[in-house]
This record gives structure tokens, C-alpha cells and sequence, in this order.
């Protein structure tokens, strides 16, 4: 409860580059105003949708690899709470391991909930890897290079240890270096030892989970399914940025609002910050800055940055508040006291 507790300062702290922002630009709290309630709403809802899709996902997944865990409506209010530890996290980790335990406390071997849930991460992170890089594509064919060698340089490795790892583990057994056990065993450390052993159980049942099920064609169905939910999960999310520009007159289309969206999630990634905060918002000023006059039919001359702030709020923060209800309400009492198996 204490670590649930310290990521409550995420929220407070997030909001340091606002201010930041505000006094640099001199944005006033009339210009966040004047986005309007309506469009902000619509934004917001927009999130919403996002955070149902991914519960629908890791409802489809668990139901598909592990029966009827729990109910559909809490499972997917489950991933919809683990998002806020997601949130709350440099390079957005951490959800994962509450959903793990969860499934968990539930009954599920620790390695079979981990690899359904490696699965559910692999075909986001695939998904938004090549969005993208499909918007780093758009960046150096408008000349933008810097933007567009930082979202290389953070997509692709991003995308493709995940990717590697996933489909390796159907191929061989995923272990720690047989050095680092025997220095452990030598150092006469028990607890260590145990650790490691438990760590290297842990990575065979996710290895033995692949091989048996990567290949067949319900993990290909599965796969291809939770591609397809992922492209809707990031769709509303590029949704959501399209409603709030247009509304402040920033004249942009879904597509180029995607590719910004996810230019500014790839930034995000960077270990640097709370949930991207201030990367997010600097990322996406910057890539539409400069392709703006290339690409879009623009009613200002740049993104103004009162548009960033107020999509930033209605997605980022309004997620914290819905995340953190369904973490306090259901995930959190579904895995205090969990003892591994």
C-alpha cells in the first residue's frame, strides 16, 4: 500500500511541466479555457475508450490461454486499474506485474499469467512501434531529421527486444547466466540463491508456455485478434488529440493526429520522466512544428502550446483519476496478501 501511496505524487509531479510551460509561454488559464468543456469531454471519452479496449484485450487473452479467471466486467476494470501503475512509472512498466499478481491470486501459475501477459504487451508495443515508425517516416520526408532519429532511435530497439524475446521463448529456454548462480551459491547467501531459482522456474513455465502454444493456430487467432484491438486502442488515442486541435483551431485529420499522438508516445518512453510528462508535450509540439506547414492545412501558423496542455490533461490526467479508482476498488484488494505459486 506505502508504493501505492508514493505513486500518488505522480499526479502533483506531472504537473510540474505545465507550469513550466505556462510561465514560458505565457499561457494563461483563459487560453486552456477556451478549448471549450465539450471538446475536452470528447477527449477525455476518447482515453476512455482507449482504457476499455485494453481491458477488452486482456479480458479476450486471459478467457483465450487461461479459462474464466474472474468475471468479463472485472477483468477488464482489472487492466483498466493496473494502467495507473503504468502511468505512474518511467517508460510506462509496472502495470504488468499488478496484473500478474493478480492473476495470481487467482490461481494462475506465475508463469502462464506472465506470458498471457507478455502477449498483451508484445501486440501493443508492436502496434504502436509501427505507428511509430510510420511517423518518423513522415518526419524526414518533410526534413524534420532530429524528431525523426529520435523516434527511431527509441521505437526500434523498444519494438524489437520485445518482439525477439516473445517469439525466442517458443525456441529455447530463457535462463539466468549459470555464472551469475554460482557466484550467488559461493557467496552462501541462501535468500539470493532462492531468488534465482524462483526467477529461473519463473522464465521456464513462460518458455514452456510459448512452446506450447505459440504455434498452434489458436495463439495465431489470438495474435492476429489482439493486433486488430490494438490498432483501435491507439486509433482512439490519435481520436482524442484530433478533437481537442480541430476545436482550437488547429486543423489537423486523424491520420496525421495519430501520427503526432504516437511520435509522442514513442518520446514518452524515454526513462526520464513520470509517465512521459513534459517529453509527451515537447515531443508532439515538436513533430508538428515542424510539419505542419508540409503536411497540414494549419489555421496557425504552429500548435499552439495551450492545445498540448489541454489534450495532455484530458488524456494523461483524466486516465490517473478512472485508473486509480478501479486500482483501489478491485485490483489492489484482489492481490494484497498474494503468495506466489
Amino acid at each position: 500500500m506505502q508504493t501505492v501511496n508514493w505513486k500518488i505524487l505522480a499526479i502533483p509531479v506531472s504537473i510540474i511541466p505545465f507550469v513550466l510551460i505556462a510561465v514560458t509561454f505565457n499561457i494563461s488559464l483563459n487560453s486552456l479555457f477556451a478549448i471549450g468543456l465539450l471538446p475536452f469531454v470528447g477527449a477525455a471519452l476518447a482515453m476512455c475508450c482507449k482504457l476499455f479496449t485494453q481491458g477488452l484485450k486482456f479480458n479476450y487473452l486471459v478467457k483465450k490461454f487461461l479459462g474464466p479467471v474472474e468475471t468479463n466486467w472485472k477483468t477488464i476494470l482489472v487492466r483498466i486499474g493496473s494502467e495507473f501503475v503504468t502511468s505512474t512509472t518511467p517508460s510506462f512498466v509496472g502495470g504488468e506485474l499488478a496484473r500478474i499478481m493478480w492473476l495470481n491470486k487467482k490461481g494462475i501459475p506465475i508463469g502462464k499469467a506472465s506470458w498471457v501477459t507478455i502477449m498483451e504487451i508484445v501486440t501493443e508495443v508492436l502496434v504502436a512501434g509501427t505507428f511509430a515508425l510510420t511517423a518518423a517516416a513522415f518526419s524526414f520526408l518533410n526534413g524534420a531529421y532530429v524528431i525523426g532519429i529520435a523516434i527511431v532511435a527509441i521505437s526500434l530497439p523498444v519494438t524489437g527486444l520485445w518482439c525477439t524475446l516473445f517469439f525466442l521463448s517458443s525456441k529455447r529456454t530463457f535462463q539466468i547466466p549459470s555464472w551469475a548462480t554460482k557466484l550467488a551459491k559461493r557467496s552462501g547467501r541462501e535468500r539470493i540463491v532462492r531468488s534465482l531459482d524462483k526467477t529461473n522456474l519463473w522464465m521456464k513455465e513462460i518458455c514452456d508456455m510459448s512452446r506450447e502454444t505459440l504455434h498452434n493456430k489458436q495463439a495465431k487467432k489470438a495474435f492476429a485478434v489482439s493486433i486488430i484491438i490494438s490498432v483501435f486502442t491507439w486509433g482512439f488515442y490519435g481520436l482524442s488529440f484530433m478533437i481537442i486541435a480541430n476545436s482550437a483551431g488547429y486543423v489537423i485529420d486523424f491520420f496525421h493526429s495519430l501520427m503526432a499522438a504516437m511520435a509522442s508516445n514513442a518520446i514518452g518512453n524515454l526513462p526520464v520522466t513520470i509517465g512521459g510528462s513534459g517529453l509527451t508535450e515537447f515531443a508532439i509540439w515538436a513533430y508538428l512544428g515542424h510539419l505542419n506547414t508540409l503536411t497540414f492545412e494549419a489555421a496557425k501558423n504552429s500548435l499552439q502550446w495551450n492545445v498540448v496542455i489541454g489534450w495532455r490533461i484530458a488524456t494523461y490526467h483524466v486516465g490517473l483519476v478512472i485508473s486509480w479508482i478501479f486500482l483501489m476498488k478491485i485490483v489492489y484488494p484482489g492481490i494484497k496478501n498474494t503468495k506466489t505459486v
